[in-house]
């Protein structure tokens, strides 16, 4: 059975699954979300947003979509993938299931929860009439697949005024309990006016079975609002992700979303950005190092509706072996967002003749006052530099290293949380197979 006609079947069962009332909003909006996946199905290279991405070679497994057995994890096992230096509210979940034991929950002045008590229960139903699905519904086919069977996930609601004292950490762990395993988080997040959080998300599989992950978040920042989003993949060379992130900010809001891309066997990240009033401010930063058969693709949007606003976008990339690299960045300028400053960057080293990189920074101007800039560099390693290090006694490997180091840190030095940029550059020191001598 093909993959889309088993996520047929199984609909009517996960509605009935999980108990949802068929008279909620809840109810409405997966139905319909369903019916249009149903009738768009699966994106394909024909898709222009899917040029340099085909989805063919993970879409042929037998996915499990309902995990037979609950799977528990002891800390020590996992305690790696934690930010373990830094006291966090962490949201852990198992095969798609939410894990107590491993969490830290709260509702003392603010909502640090799950999804499936959200969805079900009525006195979150204003929130999530106001909220659910608002930006990613009817955004793509894989969007809509999440939202028809969304149940579990982060729901993470900061009220005005309040000031998150620590990160919220949100880890999808995959145990390979299942041969084969299809988990679809469904995370919102919502930061009130005045409000800050710091949230550090990360989808790692424990086996080397097979897993697809089909991510959606919402984010929604108010007025004055910041929020730092941190994501982080680093996963086995059996797990693929699709990530679909969407921001809506109002007036005078900050958001900040980092892309940390290292492993893993394909990776689609789509993240948008919606500015809706006066002086926001958007940053999307992102590195991906790969090697091997690695493909990640990261598509971005920025809409800007109101004038007086700015967006920085900064990814860098180096690709080894037989890795594939794809940047398709867009920014619109609408005619009523007069005065923006929108800056656009990717750049790209290609280490071996195998790789490859796409690469397609896009413009859309309606307004004429605006300073908006894009562009892109495909290359190689500066061979010069790296005769001038050798001559100074550091070995080709560490030369080499080093250069590409230097090369991916402009991206990092947005980071706020300390432990998580040690943890990060420790990751891109072992990608990069060396041992860098210094503090970094």
């Amino acid at each position: 059975m093909e993959l889309k006609e088993k996520l047929v079947s199984s609909f009517l069962a996960f509605e009935n699954k999980v108990e949802v009332d068929i008279d909620s909003t809840v109810h409405d909006i997966r139905s319909k979300a369903f019916s249009d996946f149903e009738s768009k199905g699966f994106p394909t290279k024909k898709d222009e947003e899917w040029k340099y991405t085909s989805l063919n070679a993970i879409l042929k497994h037998d996915y499990n979509v309902f995990p037979k057995s609950e799977e528990t994890l002891a800390y020590k096992d996992v305690k790696k993938y934690f930010v373990n230096e830094t006291d966090c509210y962490n949201l852990v979940f198992i095969d798609g299931k939410f894990s107590s034991f491993l969490s830290e929950t709260t509702h003392d002045g603010l909502d640090i929860c799950v999804m499936s008590s959200a969805l079900t229960k009525p006195k979150y139903k204003m929130v999530i009439d106001a909220y659910f699905n608002k930006l990613a519904g009817e955004k793509n086919s894989l969007s809509d697949l999440n939202t028809a069977f969304s149940h579990e996930g982060a729901y993470i609601n900061i009220p005005k005024n309040k000031v998150v004292p620590k990160p919220i950490q949100i880890i999808n762990f995959s145990t390979g309990n299942e041969q084969e395993i299809l988990i679809q988080p469904r995370n919102l997040v919502i930061v009130g006016e005045n409000a800050h959080v710091q949230i550090i998300e990360r989808h790692q599989s424990l086996t080397s079975n097979t897993t697809l992950t089909n991510s959606v978040t919402e984010v929604f920042v108010n007025k004055r609002g910041i929020v730092d989003v941190y994501k982080m993949q680093n996963d086995v060379e059996t797990a693929s992700l699709i990530d679909s992130t969407f921001v809506s900010q109002q007036r005078d809001s900050v958001g900040s979303v980092h892309t940390f891309s290292f492993g893993g066997k394909l990776t689609r990240n789509n993240l948008e950005f919606y500015q809706n009033g006066e002086h926001c401010v958007s940053h999307m930063n992102g590195i991906s190092i790969l090697n091997g058969k690695q493909h990640v693709d990261n598509h971005t949007l920025v809409e800007h509706k109101a004038p007086n606003c700015e967006s920085h976008e900064m990814y860098k990339g180096i690709y080894d072996g037989n890795s594939t690299g794809v940047f398709n960045g867009k920014v619109i300028v609408e005619q009523a967002a007069q005065k923006i400053n929108a800056y656009q960057q990717n750049n790209n080293v290609v280490v071996s003749d195998k790789a490859s990189v796409n690469s397609k920074p896009q413009l859309e101007i309606f307004a004429d006052d605006v300073k908006c800039s894009h562009g892109c560099t495909i290359g190689q390693l500066d061979e010069s530099a790296l005769f001038y290090m050798q001559q100074r006694g550091i070995p080709k490997k560490e030369a080499k290293a080093l250069l590409m180091y230097a090369f991916s840190n402009d991206a990092l030095k947005d980071v706020k949380i300390p432990e998580l940029k040690t943890k990060i550059n420790e990751i891109i020191a072992k990608k990069l197979d060396v041992k860098i001598g210094f503090d970094l």
